[in-house]
């Protein structure tokens, strides 16, 4: 009996061993299928995934994606292009997420976060950028603007999750960033459950609105599918509450003006205890409510949100914010809906 049980848990060992090599191979073959678009920088131990875009010589913008998305995210909203146009963009892969690693022995919070977006800042040589970050990404920028705000010279938050909430979803999401069990998960049934709830999951994301067409088309979706990626976003999913816990009483420290935007139908954050609190919090911000849009603000008011960044580019620097105001705009027209 017990050279038969030695028998099956050899070969089921050896089954498993076979299938994460097979996961890892795929997810090799992911990254050739999808190579990076642009250059890396070692920071702080990590092989950051850098893409730049228009003339180095004008204004910077730094844009920080959300959970689960890449530069591609990004790329396909055209929010790259519209401001690539008069200003010098960059947009980074976060840790875990395109082709940007995450060294395990770092907990990739929040914090952790800002502080490697602002060592590559100073390593890139960017001074003062409209830092922009879409939901997790928005976190990231405005802890940044807390913890080094001598590294940005405005703020720009899009759909943003700041105030800690319960989320029953968090718990669910967050259990393959669990060592041991989250590793046997990631590197089996992981990346074929993520392909099959990917088109249930990205319903969620957008909507009301529909999937983009270019988004469709330009995403890396196989790279989403890689056992780091599913880790990376089941880590800032575990790490989202306690980093917006962290820094919920420091948001009035934020002294360089700053633009908050968010869809006034975002099924994915509430609008009206994350945005609208975020506005009263910080001094002199201003809120624009967008109505009838979801999470993905950037690919339906993409316009709107290219001037925006446009205009704190242009306009004062530190420690001249406006004074606090707030702005709603009219439901989108179908020129803005995709």
């Amino acid at each position: 009996m017990t050279s038969r049980r030695t028998t099956a848990a050899l070969a089921a060992g050896a089954a498993l061993a076979a299938v994460a090599l097979w996961r890892r191979a795929q997810a090799k073959a992911a990254e050739r299928a999808n190579p990076p678009k642009g250059r890396f920088l070692r920071v702080d131990g990590v092989r950051l995934h850098v893409l730049e875009r228009g003339d180095p010589a004008a204004p910077p913008v730094v844009i920080l994606h959300g959970n689960g998305a890449t530069i591609e995210d990004i790329e396909s909203s055209g929010l790259l292009d519209a401001l690539a146009r008069d200003h010098r963009v960059i947009v980074l892969d976060r840790p875990g997420f395109g082709h940007t690693s995450r060294p395990r022995l770092t907990m990739w919070t929040a914090r952790a976060q800002a502080a490697l977006v602002a060592d590559a800042l100073r390593m890139l040589g960017v001074e003062r950028p409209v830092v922009v970050g879409h939901s997790w990404g928005a976190l990231t920028a405005a802890v940044l603007a807390v913890t080094r705000p001598e590294a940005l010279g405005a703020l720009v938050l899009l759909s943003g999750y700041f105030f800690p909430t319960p989320r029953t979803d968090v718990a669910l999401f967050s259990l393959a960033a669990i060592p041991g069990p989250g590793d046997l998960f990631r590197y089996t049934v992981g990346p074929s459950l993520s392909a099959a709830f990917e088109p249930l999951l990205l319903h969620r994301i957008f909507e009301p609105q529909e999937v983009p067409a270019p988004f469709r088309r330009e995403y890396p979706h196989p790279l989403a599918y890689r056992p780091i990626q599913i880790r990376a976003a089941a880590e800032d999913t575990a790490f989202m509450i306690p980093g917006a816990a962290e820094f919920a009483g420091r948001y009035h420290e934020i002294r360089v003006p700053t633009l908050i935007m968010a869809g006034g139908e975002d099924r994915i954050v509430t609008t009206g205890e994350q945005s609208a609190v975020m506005h009263r919090a910080i001094p002199g911000s201003t809120y624009r409510l967008l109505p009838g849009l979801g999470h993905m603000i950037h690919h339906f008011a993409t316009p709107e949100i290219a001037e925006g960044i446009a205009a704190l580019a242009r306009g004062p620097r530190p420690h001249e914010a406006a004074p606090a105001t707030a702005a709603r705009r009219d439901a989108p027209s179908p020129a803005h809906a995709g």
